[in-house]
């Protein structure tokens, strides 16, 4: 009691001071805390803290102390004091939506700080209900009624239609609202009324409403409206040609639309019921003209369409397989008949050609698979023959050559024909090539190591025929551009012809000795055997001059 006394002394000593309003929003149902003096730093001279309301106080709380829960009514057990000193109040209903003050004791000072607190509620959901069935164009309907419950404040409601806001004109659109109350929470139920006049584009629209950042799920209507046109569409599964079949369909721009109609197919009216197609079949060049369609209650409300069947005739002579000769000719025809103006390509092997191919000649080259295109727009057509081109095998040339190691000999033997001709040798050699067969021309090499001079025959032959060329084959001296072996045997075949004829002068010196001591018989004698010695010495000659060939 003697410690109370002193404190209210000290208090009415103390200067009063109270400063302005903060306002602090708090949501529902949730704690919330309310700052002393905008959240400040406690001053250093604090001596109390006090929480109060216009009913009473809530709690105290003296420097270095706990707080202490002052409240006896509903905030009893719902208050306490933060370590800033902030009011912290759990629970929180509209019914806390008041003014709580802060009042703080520092050295001489009391200061007051008014917190005003309101409390919010967001809507717990937003949806659309009492939809209308359908909409008539030109007719306002009640198209639904919005609503949002349990918030605070009151919700306001818009309407959108595709994610745009719906603005009320008074005409055209017409939104009525109303907001009603909770007597036991407090909160509020907001309902939105759209009356909507629907348009011919309002058939896929979507329509929404929301509230505070919250939308109903998407909501769309039948929109009715009387038909005032329709088209006639033809259908074909690819290009309107004879013998495809094409669909007529007839469509309206009413909803719902019409279920009979009448097709007008080449001035015959078929009545065609719970359908809006009719399908002609095997068409024909002759089905070309004018169709039309209308509605059955309406013959006035139609359209109609000009078709055309499209039709391409053609006709390739030779066809199939066609088997020629070497160097006859071959007539080409292509006929053609079309609706149309025509395209014309021809490939051969798949490559495109840039004319039409001619056969005034044939030659092995012209053998293959031809394919002409003809086009008129959609329609193709194709045609195709295959020529082959026979003939009987012709060597066309044959050569030699020294191998790069200087001791073989390749042969060469070019050839052409068809069927592809089989090429054979003489002679038997190594490393036999041959060459792709191309436009009816081959190629054959051969290696070989002649030893002796030959005469090589190169044979090509197919079931038609055969050729035969020859082709001489010296041993290495006979080589062009042998130099080096060419020279040494020069030079040998001298020194053996330098020693013939040396010994020949000499015999010759010794025989005219003896002859100028004997008798004219004996001279007789000498001369026939110089007759033999000079026989001897061609022969020398001439095995030196074969020598030197070698």
């Amino acid at each position: 009691m003697h410690f109370s006394g002193c404190l209210c002394a000290l208090l009415v000593a103390l200067v009063y001071q109270v400063s302005g309003m903060d306002t602090v929003i708090g949501l529902y149902g949730e704690t919330i805390e309310v700052p002393c003096n905008n959240g400040a730093p406690k001053p250093k001279d604090l001596f109390m803290t006090k929480w109060k309301y216009d009913d009473g106080d809530l709690l105290t709380q003296l420097k270095d102390q706990d707080a202490s829960v002052i409240a006896t009514d509903k905030y009893k057990d719902r208050v306490s004091m933060a370590e800033n000193s902030s009011l912290l109040i759990a629970a929180a209903t509209l019914k806390d939506e008041k003014t709580f003050t802060c009042m703080v004791v520092a050295g001489a000072d009391i200061s007051e700080y008014p917190v005003k607190l309101l409390i919010h509620k967001a809507p717990t959901g937003v949806e659309i209900t009492a939809l209308a069935t359908e909409l008539e164009i030109g007719k306002p309907t009640q198209l639904g009624q919005c609503s949002t419950s349990d918030t605070n404040p009151a919700a306001s409601i818009t309407w959108f239609k595709n994610k745009k806001p719906l603005v009320a004109d008074g005409k055209g659109i017409i939104i009525s609202s109303k907001v009603k109350v909770d007597e036991v929470t407090g909160l509020t139920t907001t309902s939105s009324i759209l009356q909507y006049t629907a348009e011919k584009g309002d058939t896929a629209a979507l329509f929404t409403c929301g509230a505070l950042n919250t939308l109903s799920s998407p909501v769309s209507f039948t929109v009715t409206y009387p038909t005032e046109r329709i088209s006639l569409h033809v259908i074909s599964k690819g290009p309107l040609m004879e013998g495809a079949n094409v669909t007529l369909k007839c469509k309206a721009d009413g909803n719902p639309p019409p279920t009979s109609f009448n097709f007008h197919i080449l001035g015959k009216v078929v009545k065609v019921e719970n359908s809006d197609s009719y399908t002609v079949t095997d068409v024909t060049r002759e089905s070309t003209g004018e169709y039309k369609c209308s509605i059955i209650d309406n013959a006035k409300m139609e359209d109609s369409k000009n078709i055309t069947i499209n039709y391409l005739d053609m006709s390739l002579s030779p066809s199939g397989k066609v088997m020629k000769r070497f160097g006859e000719g071959l007539a080409l025809t292509l006929q053609t008949h079309a609706s149309g103006e025509l395209k014309v390509s021809w490939t051969k092997d798949n490559g495109k050609l840039d004319s039409r191919p001619t056969f005034d000649k044939l030659t092995y080259s012209d053998s293959g698979k031809y394919e002409v295109v003809v086009t008129m727009g959609p329609l193709i057509k194709k045609a195709s023959f295959e020529l082959v081109v026979e003939g009987v095998p012709v060597i066309r040339r044959v050569a030699k050559r020294r191998g790069e190691d200087g001791q073989h000999k390749v042969l060469t033997c070019e050839a052409e024909g068809s069927p592809k001709p089989t090429v054979a040798w003489s002679v038997n050699g190594t490393s036999a090539d041959e060459s792709p067969y191309v436009n009816g021309k081959i190629t054959h090499k051969l290696t070989i190591v002649p030893t002796v001079n030959l005469t090589v025959v190169c044979t090509v032959s197919n079931e038609l025929g055969q050729d035969t060329r020859t082709i001489n084959v010296s041993t290495y001296s006979s080589d062009e551009g042998d130099t080096t072996k060419l020279v040494v045997g020069v030079i040998v075949g001298l020194l053996l012809a330098t020693v013939v004829v040396g010994l020949a002068y000499w015999l010759y010196m010794k025989k005219s000795k003896q002859g100028s001591w004997k008798t004219g018989e004996k001279e007789d004698g000498s001369t026939e055997e110089s007759k033999k010695l000079e026989e001897k010495i061609e022969e020398k000659l001439e095995e030196n001059s074969q020598k030197v060939e070698v």
